[in-house]
């Protein structure tokens, strides 16, 4: 698992508080709307929607907030009209970031975005500057604890090899899966039914190397991509960095 990969998993288990969960209904509302506006209402039609709508019920989104979410988006309801950007960027130790937003005012928030760069030692770039370097993958996490019986990497490997997957890491508490996008869906529904208990399922830039940083460059990193991630328009942070699992854990304790 990368780096960056830890750093999101050490986040999700701190990100119980009132304002970090606000800042994800937030941005679940917001995919919730763009899916239905791009690709409709109906989630068995609309894969994007239907991903939104799991994660959003997965994170406890009361069934009203997300029926009307789709409402805007396919017009049955007012609402925002919101712009999908993505920007891309260097940190310190020149490592590279890239920004998904959905925003209803693209000149605000590059300006915003911009800032956080400067403050914090990195500087956004130009378009097409960093994203050759990522795919688009799908990830899967599969906790080790909480299951209906133990899980091998073996009786893992059985269940996503048939059904597309392309990848399995094994970590002392987590199996992360890795997909192609086409393949997401069928290696999803594969595990649940064998009723394999799942904590997140994504599609997410993947770096295909990564970069080592350590000491001041991490713990400033760091900084700047908590900022970001904490941005309203910001959707997603993907990042190539490489830190030492003490040290991501030292910054979060």
């Amino acid at each position: 698992m990368s780096g960056h990969s830890k750093w999101a998993t050490i986040k999700r288990k701190k990100g119980a508080t009132d304002a970090a969960r606000g800042r994800l209904f937030t941005r679940l509302i917001k995919e919730i709307t763009i899916a239905a506006r791009d690709g409709g209402g109906n989630p068995d039609n609309n894969p994007r929607l239907r991903l939104a709508i799991q994660t959003a019920k997965s994170n406890n989104m009361p069934a009203d907030n997300i029926k009307r979410a789709v409402q805007r988006g396919t017009g049955e309801l007012p609402g925002v009209t919101y712009e999908e950007v993505t920007y891309e960027g260097y940190g310190p130790a020149g490592v590279a970031i890239l920004i998904d937003t959905v925003t209803d005012n693209a000149n605000r928030t590059v300006s915003e975005v911009r800032h956080i760069f400067s403050r914090h030692g990195g500087n956004l770039g130009q378009s097409g500057s960093v994203g050759w370097m990522f795919q688009r993958k799908g990830t899967i996490g599969i906790p080790r604890s909480g299951q209906k019986t133990p899980l091998t990497e073996d009786d893992i490997m059985a269940v996503i090899l048939d059904a597309g997957a392309e990848d399995l890491q094994t970590e002392s508490d987590m199996f992360t899966v890795t997909t192609d996008p086409q393949s997401f869906d069928a290696v999803k529904k594969a595990l649940e039914d064998r009723e394999i208990v799942l904590e997140n399922s994504s599609l997410q830039m993947i770096p295909q190397n990564t970069v080592k940083v350590t000491g001041r460059e991490a713990e400033q990193l760091l900084k700047l991509m908590e900022a970001l991630e904490e941005h309203d328009d910001v959707q997603n942070v993907s990042s190539n960095f490489d830190i030492d699992e003490k040290e991501l854990a030292a910054f979060n304790g």
